[in-house]
């Protein structure tokens, strides 16, 4: 099996417990095998949701982050200078988002599947066949 990385989204998701149980599954298993990453920019993410007003929390935001990244089995996924780089020089048609360009570079860089539910991420994944894209 290999790694899995959670799009930000996928994220919270899994963090709330709305996910499918399939996915959850497979979220779990990869947790066991502590290859669960996480990427920093999750982390900016986030913050910038809570700063928009798209997403409450019920803690606050350090605290909500602490824990996302600290769950069981997580890895912080090093967000390093080549995969910034490889983030900006993506071939094709890559999403404009630079999170979401972030995110593609890392599941490159760790040769993990990225979990995610945006549809330009996913666009490009089946155009570029990279990353391994799971849908949720």
């Amino acid at each position: 099996m290999s790694p899995i990385l959670l799009d930000t989204h996928a994220a919270i998701w899994s963090a709330d417990g709305t996910l499918p149980r399939k996915l959850c599954a497979l979220i779990d298993d990869a947790a066991d095998r502590n290859e669960l990453l996480l990427s920093p920019i999750s982390a900016w993410e986030i913050g910038m949701l809570v700063a928009r007003r798209r997403l409450t929390l019920s803690t606050s935001l350090h605290d909500y982050v602490r824990a996302l990244f600290e769950r069981s089995g997580a890895v912080v996924a090093a967000l390093t200078p080549s995969i910034a780089a490889s983030a900006a020089a993506l071939p094709g048609e890559a999403p404009a988002d630079p999170a979401d360009r972030v995110l593609i570079a890392t599941a490159a860089a760790y040769g993990a599947r990225l979990i995610t539910r945006d549809k330009s991420i996913l666009a490009y994944a089946r155009s570029a066949r990279n990353p391994r894209c799971i849908a949720c």
